[in-house]
């Protein structure tokens, strides 16, 4: 029962970028325009290379002409030169003017569930979220257009399901809806090719994996190691250090220990789910871990902070009792990342499962108010680590055990008293040593 900090892994995603593919809602060929002035202005926009000369052409345009026959052949190919400009806000805005000229529109569904995906994955912010999986969801049920070769679309909602599929996982994942994230992220990946897999599904094929080790109901943390392996095995070398703790941290809670994860890793590179021979035995239950530990450990307080919340969270009464004993009383530094904080109160989640769950599981009532400048500092996010970096001490107080709930692990909620914040610029030098001073006789 290690405490493992696991970095975080959102540059993992550069790996797994997807150049969305040129979509064309109307073929502005097949239109006649009968007004020579606005022929001539509509050759003047689509024959323009620079992206934003271009963009700002078609708007031009769209002002003179509101309601041209090639207003959506306008809108789509401003949508690519925005894109082409990097300015997604324009994208997002044209994209929605088209979808009102043209519901249906594979092309900007797309494009604006790519992008406010990536603003869900970056605020967490719910309504966007739900903005980018009710578009994706819009999409997946898009039928073939009758002027669309088959052949053009199948590759076009290749390229776009796994997608919108990604996307309403994500919003699932932020409503803690796991069960119906894991059920997403396996149909995404479902899509891909082998080599797909490995590249463009590698970045959910870690999501998925953090949706199979939330606490609560739907856990399976043999299906997550499964998906870690995956990851750690297919991961470019950089990342791999990130990955791993938590591979780890998630085997040894469920198989005891490190054994055998080697061979995981192997098979997992080879293979996107778990194969019929994927059968690693699960551990002693977590009282029996708990006890087995307290009676191989002759000191208790060695013991990291994490594992001793673990302690007295899942441990039976009698070895619950024997941990608090050790600790009551006496002061501790409380590295974790922060979930709330006022000037009298900061809470923080020390456990990699409280970590995932965004609960804290120690509350540090501070001794005296931070101050303005503290507090600005120690924001939800913030993570307290040892020295020589910032650190939250405080003493032991009071411990409760809270019960499993559908997103929750049995734990323990512990509360220290006498908080103190300390900087890492005024952490105290070492003090000096100086040479003993041997009496002299006379």
């Amino acid at each position: 029962m290690k405490k493992f900090v696991f970095a975080s892994v959102m540059a993992l995603a550069s790996i797994s970028l997807v150049a969305a593919p040129k979509l064309h809602s109307q073929d502005s060929s097949q239109v006649t325009i009968k007004d020579p002035a606005e022929f001539n202005a509509y050759q003047m926009f689509s024959t323009q290379s620079d992206p934003k000369a271009k963009a700002a052409a078609g708007e031009e345009f769209l002002s003179k002409y509101p309601q041209s026959v090639v207003k959506g052949a306008v809108l789509d190919q401003m949508i690519d030169s925005y894109q082409a400009a990097g300015d997604q806000d324009g994208v997002l805005k044209t994209a929605d003017r088209e979808l009102q000229v043209d519901p249906n529109s594979l092309k900007a569904i797309l494009y604006s569930v790519l992008i406010k995906k990536q603003q869900c994955a970056k605020n967490q912010d719910q309504a966007t979220c739900d903005d980018a999986a009710a578009l994706a969801k819009k999409g997946l049920a898009l039928q073939k257009p009758a002027s669309t070769a088959d052949a053009d679309w199948q590759k076009l909602t290749h390229a776009a399901f796994p997608i919108f599929h990604s996307a309403i996982a994500a919003d699932d994942s932020v409503k803690k809806d796991y069960k119906d994230a894991q059920s997403e992220y396996q149909n995404e990946l479902k899509l891909y090719s082998d080599d797909e897999s490995k590249t463009a599904g590698l970045n959910d094929t870690l999501l998925l994996a953090q949706a199979y080790a939330q606490p609560g109901s739907t856990q399976d943390l043999k299906v997550a190691v499964w998906y870690f392996a995956r990851v750690w095995a297919l991961a470019p070398a950089q990342y791999k250090a990130q990955i791993e703790p938590k591979l780890e941290y998630y085997y040894k809670k469920y198989h005891g220990g490190l054994d055998g994860l080697d061979e995981i890793k192997q098979k997992a590179a080879t293979s996107v789910n778990p194969t019929a021979d994927y059968n690693p035995p699960p551990a002693k239950s977590p009282q029996e871990q708990i006890h087995d530990l307290i009676a191989s450990t002759p000191n208790l307080d060695s013991l990291a902070l994490s594992d001793k919340e673990t302690i007295l969270g899942l441990g039976g009464k009698e070895d619950a009792d024997k941990m608090w004993a050790v600790l009551q009383g006496k002061q501790t530094q409380v590295p974790g990342v922060v979930i709330a904080a006022t000037a009298d109160q900061v809470q923080v989640a020390v456990t990699q499962d409280a970590k995932d769950a965004k609960v804290a599981d120690f509350i540090v009532n501070m001794k005296k108010p931070l101050t303005e400048a503290e507090l600005k500092i120690i924001q939800p996010g913030f993570e307290f680590k040892t020295a020589p970096d910032a650190m939250l001490a405080g003493t032991y107080d009071t411990y409760k055990q809270l019960p499993a709930t559908d997103t929750t692990s049995a734990s323990a909620q512990v509360v220290l008293k006498d908080g103190e914040y300390i900087p890492a610029e005024k952490k105290k030098a070492p003090a000096a040593h100086h040479p003993a001073h041997r009496p002299t006789h006379k």
